[in-house]
């Protein structure tokens, strides 16, 4: 037994944002607060403004950090939705965000450059870019605001299409090298626009431009993700390849997603958008714990205790 060695766990960089660190120790969990009435999980549809603002409020009691708001479904299934009409989906729901909670970590989702500028006013901490700059302008007006960026994977192809016969290579790692050469080229633009690179986030953006066999392999190397240097966003919450992996719907895809949670989280990803914020943020913590990062919150098991009996 003289070969054992201190586990030596992926490091996670850091993230920072509104004065905040987040990092091995400390990984954020990203609510998400669809303004859409399609999303795809039904528990995560807002389009009533109450509805939204009740969803924030509970995220942030439950230990979100981030707050991920959308007005457009991701995929091609859903109504059409234009830039105007996107704004009047999230613009005012963020300005009432910004006034209701002024030190709350805002994150915009839209690939679209005017939306971003119409929510200038709300002071938006993060811009969501999920389709990978299909707007070239987006990342100059994050800059521009001062905001984080989001680099995403998604195989080339334009917002809101699903992926069809999707092919890498023929070996099973093309894709991860794929991933990783994208996701380092779009960070290094960013950086180029101004953006540090401590408010950088790069996503694998698992199930965008993948199929299910893609979305795995590319989980399993999270860690040659984070090596890029940038903190990390897994976005696994309820995804298909979560679904398809366990022949379920999406209703019943929080343990599937908790457990890709768990593999990202120790193989250094910083950042976990969720739709179950309680859940997610307790399986993180636990991860981060037991890598070593944080600390238990008590660790009193079989130590003296003074003044009561030993427990059994």
């Amino acid at each position: 037994m003289s070969g054992l060695r201190p586990v030596d766990p992926v490091p996670a960089p850091p993230l920072v944002l509104r004065g905040r660190t987040f990092d091995a120790g400390r990984p954020a969990v990203m609510a998400i607060v669809n303004r859409t009435p399609d999303s795809f999980f039904g528990g995560n549809r807002h389009a009533d403004l109450d509805s939204a603002k009740r969803a924030l409020e509970e995220a942030l009691a439950l230990g979100a950090d981030i707050i991920d708001v959308g007005g457009v479904r991701a995929g091609q299934e859903g109504e059409p939705v234009d830039e105007d009409e996107e704004v009047r989906r999230v613009v005012p729901f963020l300005e009432w965000a910004r006034r209701a909670h002024p030190d709350v970590i805002l994150s915009l989702d839209t690939w679209r450059s005017g939306v971003a500028l119409a929510a200038a006013g709300a002071g938006v901490d993060m811009v969501n870019d999920t389709w990978a700059g299909a707007d070239p302008d987006l990342v100059r007006v994050a800059a521009r605001l001062g905001a984080g960026y989001v680099i995403s994977h998604t195989g080339g192809l334009p917002p809101r299409t699903d992926p069809v016969a999707v092919t890498y290579g023929d070996d099973p790692l093309d894709v991860v090298r794929d991933v990783v050469t994208t996701l380092a080229d779009g960070a290094r633009a960013a950086e180029l626009s101004g953006i540090p690179p401590e408010r950088i986030l790069v996503d694998p953006t698992l199930d965008f431009g993948k199929t299910t066999m893609h979305s795995l392999e590319v989980l399993r190397h999270t860690a040659d993700v984070a090596a890029l240097g940038y903190p990390v966003l897994q976005a696994l919450s309820r995804k298909d390849f979560v679904g398809e992996s366990l022949g379920v719907p999406v209703e019943d895809r929080l343990e599937g997603s908790l457990a890709a949670t768990a593999v990202a989280a120790w193989l250094g990803a910083t950042v976990f958008r969720a739709h179950d914020v309680r859940a997610t943020r307790r399986v993180v913590d636990m991860v981060a714990t037991i890598r070593g990062d944080r600390p238990p919150v008590h660790a009193r098991r079989g130590t003296p205790q003074t003044g009561s009996a030993n427990s059994r």
